[in-house]
């Protein structure tokens, strides 16, 4: 299970170009989630979007209100259930959703003030149906594939037998697998400076 939200400033995008994206940016996700393209498992997928006023969104210090029209802002926060997400799968999901939203803006590249962040919900920390739902119940759909079920499981037991190794500490745990990411991707001070710039 997935939410994607898209926060833009209104207008920005026209109701067929959220209509296309819907479809989009579920895929661009769950293709690197399940490890193949199931279109059944987008019943799994929600995609927000949220319009602000250009007097509620900022970048560089400026509302964009007062920045003029050339300014092109989004954020794009994936929200994920714990899993296979390795470094290179994360950076997998981050540049398949930019790469929808600019051929869904008809753009040969993405807006450099376009940013992704990346979270992942703990397992144990997801709710539906009434309770709690982990990844590990999912596996057995039939949409995920050997490998990725496979890989997904390992995950999830390197990260149970932290919180073993760790129970009664309260200190953050040491994690066996790379560290998460609980924000978007590093922006280095050119991208930032070209973002405000253009």
């Amino acid at each position: 299970m997935t939410v994607i939200t898209v926060n833009a400033p209104k207008g920005r995008l026209t109701v067929e170009q959220r209509r296309g994206l819907a479809e989009t940016l579920t895929d661009a996700v769950l293709v690197p989630e399940v490890g193949r393209f199931a279109p059944p498992a987008r019943a799994g997928f929600q995609v927000h979007f949220v319009e602000r006023e250009p007097d509620m969104m900022a970048i560089g210090g400026r509302l964009l209100a007062d920045a003029g029209p050339g300014l092109d802002v989004m954020v794009i926060d994936v929200t994920v259930m714990d899993g296979d997400w390795r470094r290179e799968v994360r950076a997998e999901v981050i540049e398949r959703v930019l790469a929808a939203l600019a051929e869904a803006c008809g753009l040969p590249e993405p807006s450099p003030a376009w940013w992704v962040t990346f979270r992942v919900v703990d397992e144990g920390s997801w709710g539906s149906s009434g309770g709690v739902l982990s990844i590990l119940s999912l596996l057995e759909s039939g949409v995920f594939t050997e490998e990725k079920a496979k890989a997904i499981r390992a995950a999830i037991e390197a990260w149970s037998a932290d919180d073993r190794h760790t129970a009664g500490d309260h200190r953050a745990p040491t994690r066996r697998r790379p560290r998460r990411r609980r924000a978007g991707p590093d922006h280095s001070a050119a991208t930032t400076t070209s973002a405000i710039s253009a």
